[in-house]
């Protein structure tokens, strides 16, 4: 304390000039409009830039729940895609209590196989969360796989890097189609088979989900044209397609359920249950 009564006595000059030169600033910003609005807009200027600093930092430890918000948004918005179709209230559509022909969950990916030939993934939902064995799987960038088996909390997915997965696709601009496989190779290249020699193909078509299955909407990308050649017989296309999708990097996808799956199945299977 005597040390700081010494301070102010040593300087009392120049603390008194830094007084009045307080008083004399203050005193100027209040009675003149250019000075005050100049001040102002420079208080302004530094509490903004405060105030962005910590909403960036917020922000930033707040991704996690921002990409969840996000996620259930693409729900919504994936629900009214592939129900366009329907007779559909546009002014409010849920993705969790309409009931339209496809209903669709966001999930994480927990492990992803992509170097073997049978490769599967696994995703953080389950039957807890209505999600069974046929279901589709997809990404924001195009098609990834089915749902082969369920446990309380979490499913395995068939890739389409699986040399038993067959999924009907087609091309986009004729409507030709054909069987989506894989032969075991490159992680970016799939096949589409038994695709008619009458069909018009280029390189750069785009492949689609042709919707001739109970599992996927129509018109679900999966990748491009790279080449193609006729079959040994020369009446089929065989087609090698480049995937929209990076198959050895997937985090978050999303699960499509058709609800009219069980009753086509049914139909199918001779029964009407």
């Amino acid at each position: 304390m005597q040390q700081i009564i010494n301070f102010i006595i040593r300087n009392k000059t120049f603390l008194l000039f830094l007084l009045l030169f307080f008083l004399s600033i203050v005193f100027t910003i209040q009675s003149h409009s250019y000075h005050k609005s100049k001040f102002i807009n420079s208080a302004n200027f530094l509490t903004g830039g405060v105030y962005n600093t910590f909403n960036n930092i917020s922000s930033y430890f707040n991704l996690k729940s921002q990409n969840q918000i996000l996620a259930e948004e693409n729900n919504r918005l994936k629900s009214i895609l592939y129900n366009s179709e329907n007779e559909i209230d546009s002014t409010y559509i849920d993705s969790i209590t309409y009931q339209g022909l496809y209903k669709v969950t966001s999930a994480q990916v927990i492990k992803n196989s992509y170097s073997v030939t049978d490769n599967v993934l696994l995703i953080n939902k389950g039957v807890n969360d209505s999600i069974k064995e046929d279901f589709g799987v997809i990404t924001s960038k195009g098609i990834l796989g089915v749902i082969v088996n369920s446990s309380n909390n979490y499913s395995t997915v068939i890739s389409i890097l699986n040399t038993t997965s067959n999924i009907s696709a087609k091309l986009k601009k004729s409507g030709h189609y054909g069987s989506l496989t894989w032969d075991g190779n490159s992680p970016n290249i799939v096949q589409l088979v038994d695709v008619e020699k009458i069909a018009p193909v280029v390189e750069g078509d785009t492949i689609v989900t042709s919707g001739r299955s109970s599992i996927f909407p129509i018109g679900i990308k999966i990748g491009t044209v790279s080449s193609f050649e006729l079959d040994a017989a020369e009446n089929y296309y065989e087609i090698n397609v480049k995937l929209f999708n990076d198959m050895t990097n997937i985090e978050h996808v999303y699960i499509i359920k058709n609800n009219d799956k069980e009753e086509i199945t049914n139909l199918l299977n001779g029964t009407n249950e």
